[in-house]
């Protein structure tokens, strides 16, 4: 069984001082797997961290959910350690196994979005949230970070707007959005 949460991490790109979503994945029942969601969950960079997930997957017997969680959690580690290519093929298994778990394609989109790929992250963060993410606010702020990198101030504004309305206790969003000027026309 598992819980999706999301983390927030840094992925900074030149316009803002903020970071990108990374969601892990609660794997519950003890176990190398559970060790390796809680190092996502609780932020770890360590590279010992991802060795952890890797041998949960070579050694425990997991159900696709947790299979899948343990590739997002241990995608994240990289994540966070800006490994965005083997971040990617950690979420393409995670997708391949589990096809409809959000954080596996938000995450897949905050790896497009470090390297500054910002068009190629969009469709990954909408189908994320299509899904649905235990913390879609997280998610909105990654896609406006993207709309931002591709110039739509407009459209990262009411997303920035969009993850202060669902999660208002955030800071990140409520910072980005001291940055814009609204007027009208």
């Amino acid at each position: 069984m598992f819980k999706a949460v999301a983390v927030a991490g840094l992925a900074a790109i030149g316009f803002a001082a903020a970071g990108s979503t990374q969601a892990a994945v609660t794997v519950i029942g003890g176990g190398l797997a559970e060790a390796c969601s809680q190092a996502a969950i609780g932020g770890e960079k360590d590279v010992k961290f991802q060795d952890l997930c890797t041998l949960a997957l070579e050694t425990e017997f997991l159900n696709a959910r947790d299979r899948a969680g343990t590739y997002v959690n241990r995608g994240v580690l990289k994540l966070r350690r800006a490994a965005y290519p083997d971040a990617r093929k950690d979420f393409d298994k995670a997708v391949k196994i589990k096809p409809d778990m959000g954080e596996a394609y938000v995450n897949r989109g905050a790896t497009y979005i470090g390297q500054r790929d910002y068009a190629a992250s969009l469709p990954d963060i909408n189908r994320g949230l299509e899904l649905g993410v235990d913390e879609p606010a997280k998610a909105y702020y990654n896609r406006a970070l993207a709309y931002e990198g591709l110039e739509d101030a407009k459209s990262a504004y009411y997303d920035y707007q969009k993850a202060v309305e669902i999660n208002p206790e955030w800071a990140a969003p409520r910072e980005q959005l001291t940055r814009f000027s609204v007027s009208r026309r």
